[in-house]
Order: structure tokens, then sequence, then C-alpha cells
């Protein structure tokens, strides 16, 4: 505990450095993000080229005593409207037209760098920052969402349907859902989409007897004042994508005016905020 509060005294906010890493940063850092990037594999350079981009933004927080270390970046696309596969946004051609202003950015990976460090939250901060640098250099972004992985949502719905599967799902749909590796079946995964839907749904709204977000991803993101705007089918049909959520991804929203609201809502009454899209999914 006291090796704890002195590392939160060394690295709270007074210390740390919000730089933009840009493809002309120092080799030694741009190998960081390679070797740190926890969400979506970065496969080497030419794939880090494309998200350093003149439609992407990354920013990270330093330290003064760690040189060319980051200790945790996000990774930004500038988009129109919301992102709902990842796979789209990862592709080397998925630019934006150039005479077309971005008017969303895209929050898709963010990852926490130094081990050590666990437990000492900056991505809470790291995202406030970023929606204030956009919003000063590009202020034809008005909307701010990420595009979230799903992580233990098939592990929870497989322990469901064995221990206690819902009223509203039938026989025939229990027995696809009891299919050894179901989640891989394409034809399986289209018969059950609107059963899956209505279960995301209900496994991100899903509390604790603490009143915390059973989910990691958005017990992060509802405590740092977002709400659930919507849930993405085949967001993510990479062989991760499709064991942890069976391809769902879902968009967190940033709503600048809306996020200390939203906050106290989650973390004093467990009340999430949702859109009206995926609420008609409860």
């Amino acid at each position: 505990t006291d090796i704890r509060h002195l590392f939160t005294s060394w690295f709270n906010r007074g210390f740390l450095q919000f730089e933009r890493v840009e493809w002309r940063t120092s080799a030694a850092i741009l190998e960081k993000l390679i070797a740190y990037e926890a969400v979506h594999e970065i496969k080497g350079w030419d794939d880090l080229r494309r998200r350093l981009a003149a439609d992407r933004r990354c920013f990270a927080y330093f330290h003064p005593a760690l040189a060319d270390e980051p200790l945790i970046f996000v990774e930004v696309a500038l988009t129109n409207g919301l992102a709902d596969r990842i796979q789209t946004l990862l592709e080397s051609d998925a630019a934006i037209d150039d005479d077309k202003k971005p008017n969303t950015a895209i929050f898709y990976s963010i990852s926490n760098c130094q081990f050590g460090l666990t437990g000492i939250s900056f991505g809470n901060l790291l995202i406030k920052q970023v929606v204030d640098a956009l919003s000063a250099e590009l202020p034809s972004v008005q909307n701010f969402a990420t595009l979230s992985p799903i992580p233990g949502f098939v592990d929870w719905l497989n322990r469901l349907v064995q221990d206690e599967p819902p009223a509203f799902v039938t026989e025939d749909e229990l027995d696809g859902l009891r299919m050894t590796d179901w989640h891989k079946n394409e034809i399986m995964r289209e018969k059950l989409r609107k059963l899956l839907l209505r279960l995301c749904a209900n496994y991100l709204t899903n509390l604790t007897s603490r009143g915390q977000a059973i989910d990691p991803v958005a017990r992060f993101h509802l405590g740092n004042g977002a709400s659930i705007e919507r849930i993405n089918w085949a967001g993510d049909l990479s062989e991760k994508g499709l064991a942890q959520s069976a391809g769902l991804m879902v968009n967190y929203k940033y709503a600048p005016n809306e996020i200390i609201a939203n906050h106290e809502a989650y973390v004093g009454n467990g009340e999430i905020v949702l859109s009206a899209k995926v609420r008609s999914l409860l």
C-alpha cells in the first residue's frame, strides 16, 4: 500500500507529459508502440505508419523519469459517423475522403504500457485530454466515441445458458448456444443474431453486487462518464473477436457536456446511460 501510494504521487497528473506520437517521432518510441499495443496487434512498420496517417491520431503520456517509455497511449481514427467494424478501421485503404472533414473521433485502442504501474489509472485523464486537444485542433469533430471490445461476453453467455438461461431464450436457441464453438459458426451466429444483440445489451448493463459493470471495458468507460451508444454486429471477426464476443463490438459515447452527469449517475447510483437504440434491445 505504501509503495502504491508512492507511485501514485510520483505519477500524478502534474508530472505526466501529454504528447502526440507521429511518424516522425523517434524510432525508439515507435518501436514501443508496436511492442506494447494490447488491443489490436500492430503488424509491423507499414501497419504502424497507417495508424499514424493524416486521418489518425495517437497520443501518449510520458514521465520525465522514464525517457522514451510511454506509460499509456490511445489510438484514434477520424471518421464521418460512428465506426462499426474494427477490420475496416485497420485496413490500409480505409482513409476518409480528403474533401470531407471528419466529424467524429473514434478511440479504438488504449494500451497501458508499464506492468509495474497496474492499478494507477491514467486512461480516464488521457481520454479527457485527447477530447480537449482534438476539439481545439479540429473544430469539425463534434462527436467522440470508442469502438470497443466486449471481452467477457462469450464466457458469461456460456455460463448463463448452462446455469440459468433467461426465459426469453427458446429451446432451439439454447441448443445452438450449447454447441461447441458456436461463436465460430457464421450460420449459427446469423440464426442467433437478434438474440445475441439482446443478450449482449443485458451483459453490458449487468452490474455486480457492488454496482460495477461486470465487463471490464464497460466498467472503465462508464466510470469515465461515457454512455453506451450502439452495439455492432460483426464488429470484430478476428479469431480473438469471435472467441471473446461472438464478433460483437460496442460504441461508448463521450459527450463532453454529459461526462460529469453520466459519471455521477454510474458511480453514485449504479445507473448506466443508454441510447434509445440500446435500450430497445433490453
